[in-house]
């Protein structure tokens, strides 16, 4: 922490990220390099599924809160649809690929499709949206989807598990269709943009025209997101869709009562009344995000050895950045009138990472049997190792090189 608070200066300036960083220290310390530790991800899967799950939802919801204001359907098209369609033509590639070349079970490919699908909110900090203003297009689209994908992920990872015989999928897939596919999503939805839209309303009423309304912004954040989180837990929705909509229906809630005060009354415009809970406890969320970003990257250079190299894992990783994601891109955003620049850097930019870590930990805790999660662990390990070196080591060069962003 002292190395990345001092030289953070220097490393802005240079052709990587931080994760890259925390990742060569890992490989450093683990048992790559000095072998002062070792994490055995198999063994410690409740611990990683808790850690990467906090990480998620965080991220998440720091993402909402950063989606600019007003959320419109001309706007939102193209995330929407990288994370519905291009997320159900990634999985399908991937559990093709798997099946015929690795020959899985369809299963076990339709699961681990599933979990290297969604891209990553959390270690794709530089391809996201800085701020609630910040109006770059390829940015928004990237932190939409992810925000978006991590949720729509999990009735694939469910399809996986009912074909493994550890979920109920129902006759001909109907409880599938109906309850992980439908009711839990359209639910966590609701759930999320009723419970953003009523802490806007009622911060907004507590702050009034005070200038210290005394309210704790960070608790406010903090509490929405175990509210959003627990009430998904208890009706069976998607937490993860749920906290996303949560931040983007409080930021635009605020937004818009924001301008509509600004309009009756100018000179309240500026008024430290008028801070928001989104954007006062967002600086809060993105330190422990960063933090928990630290610890997760450090863990994964403790999980390599020298050995998890195989040509097994680099194939597979090569198919999902060179083919997966950019054909599902593709698909995905068909008739989206998307220009070919943002979808070509939407099709490199597809970051996996901690999402994937967490859905490959909660398939290892509901029962997946102990040979096929070493194989996933593996296939995953190097899919992310290598996402965080790739995307890391491209992201700046090609962004200020290439990239001329066309506005929101």
């Amino acid at each position: 922490m002292l190395i990345m608070g001092l030289t953070a200066p220097l490393i802005r300036r240079l052709p990587v990220t931080s994760a890259i960083v925390y990742l060569a220290v890992g490989l450093a310390v683990g048992p790559t390099g000095l072998g002062l530790f070792h994490f055995n991800p198999l063994e410690q899967s409740g611990l990683l599924e808790v850690l990467t799950e906090v990480v998620v939802v965080l991220s998440l919801f720091s993402a909402g809160v950063k989606m600019p204001a007003p959320v419109t359907f001309a706007r939102w098209q193209a995330p929407i649809m990288l994370a519905t369609l291009s997320m159900a033509a990634s999985v399908g590639l991937v559990a093709g690929f798997a099946h015929w070349v690795f020959g899985m079970s369809v299963g076990a490919a339709v699961l681990l499709g599933a979990i290297v699908a969604p891209t990553d909110p959390v270690l794709a900090t530089e391809v996201q949206t800085r701020h609630g203003e910040d109006r770059d297009s390829l940015r928004f689209t990237l932190t939409c989807e992810a925000g978006m994908n991590d949720g729509t992920a999990f009735p694939f990872v469910m399809l996986g598990l009912g074909l493994l015989g550890l979920h109920e999928l129902g006759d001909n897939g109907l409880r599938w269709i109906l309850v992980d596919l439908t009711w839990a999503t359209l639910a966590a939805i609701a759930v999320g943009v009723l419970a953003g839209w009523g802490l806007a309303r009622i911060g907004a009423r507590l702050r009034g025209h005070r200038p210290d309304p005394g309210l704790l912004d960070d608790f406010l954040g903090l509490g929405l997101i175990g509210t959003v989180y627990g009430a998904c837990l208890l009706i069976g929705a998607w937490g993860f869709l749920a906290v996303f909509f949560a931040g983007v229906a409080l930021r635009h809630t605020e937004m818009r009562m924001a301008s509509a005060a600004a309009k009756d009354s100018p000179p309240l415009a500026d008024d430290p009344a008028r801070q928001h809970v989104s954007e006062a406890s967002l600086v809060f969320e993105e330190h422990l995000e960063r933090l928990s970003e630290l610890v997760l990257i450090l863990l994964v250079g403790g999980m390599l050895f020298v050995d998890s190299w195989s040509w097994r894992a680099l194939g597979f990783a090569g198919f999902v950045f060179l083919v997966a994601r950019p054909l599902s891109v593709m698909v995905g955003l068909i008739g989206s009138g998307t220009p070919l620049r943002l979808r070509t850097f939407a099709a490199w930019f597809g970051v996996r990472g901690i999402g994937s870590f967490y859905y490959l930990m909660y398939a290892i805790q509901h029962g997946i049997e102990e040979g096929l999660a070493v194989q996933l662990i593996q296939l995953v390990l190097a899919l992310v190792t290598l996402s965080i070196l790739a995307h890391g080591i491209s992201v700046k060069p090609l962004l200020e090189r290439f990239w001329r962003p066309p506005r929101l």
